[in-house]
């Protein structure tokens, strides 16, 4: 290693074994946790308010500000505004989840036609986060044995895009039901990147105080205890 960058390693080695307590303050922790607690994914509560462009900024900056694999940053955020684009992505989303609808049956099948799934011509704003695997050629630190890396690093970008939208009192909600070629098509995006998420995002006027899915009867929240395990694979 360079002399020069082996005494900056060292340096900021000492400057951080020197802060007697790296831990943010009770009040910072407690708005860290409340964020992570009351994130939801956000369908039908969506105000037509246009999201301003500082906080805007703020949130897609969270999200560039992400950990990723090699320090790659595989990330892309394509904005859509335009009303006519949303219906377009709408009616792909139509068309998909008639084809969902259809593996279940009975009273199941009419909870899930009931369920409101997306936001996508309420919310004003809709985000599609890509990632370019080969951003950085195919090579690169912690993907020569695992190069589904790439991948991962973006949904962190998620993430950290879902919980400072949340700071700011903007909703979001992921949208997943939609033929991905139909997708790539209208929103032009071309060979090699790779669709991660679509997001809705916009105000809203209210936030349900536990996930949609669980107040409305689909699935209930698995217990910590029984998804924790130690040292390796136990049965359960």
């Amino acid at each position: 290693m360079p002399a020069d960058l082996s005494s900056h390693f060292r340096e900021v080695v000492v400057r951080n074994n020197a802060k007697e307590n790296l831990a943010f303050s009770e009040s910072e922790r407690t708005a860290v946790y409340r964020a992570i607690k009351t994130r939801r994914d956000v369908r039908d509560q969506f105000l037509p308010t246009p999201i301003q462009e500082d906080v805007l900024r703020r949130i897609l900056g969270a999200a560039h500000a992400a950990p990723s694999v090699g320090f790659m940053q595989p990330w892309n955020f394509l904005l859509i505004k335009s009303l006519a684009q949303r219906q377009k992505v709408e009616c792909a989303f139509r068309t998909a989840q008639a084809e969902e609808a259809e593996q279940f049956v009975g009273e199941r099948k009419a909870l899930y036609q009931n369920l409101k799934l997306e936001g996508i011509v309420k919310a004003p704003l809709n985000i599609c986060v890509t990632c370019d695997p080969n951003r950085n050629g195919k090579t690169g630190i912690g993907r020569t044995h695992n190069p589904q890396m790439a991948q991962y690093s973006t949904v962190c970008a998620v993430q950290n895009l879902w919980l400072a939208a949340r700071a700011e009192g903007v909703g979001v909600g992921w949208v997943s039901i939609y033929h991905e070629a139909q997708m790539r098509q209208i929103l032009d995006i071309p060979e090699g990147i790779e669709i991660i998420a679509y997001l809705c995002v916009g105000y809203v006027d209210e936030l349900y105080e536990e996930p949609e899915l669980q107040i409305k009867g689909w699935r209930q929240r698995l217990p910590l205890d029984d998804l924790i395990m130690h040292e390796s694979w136990e049965k359960q």
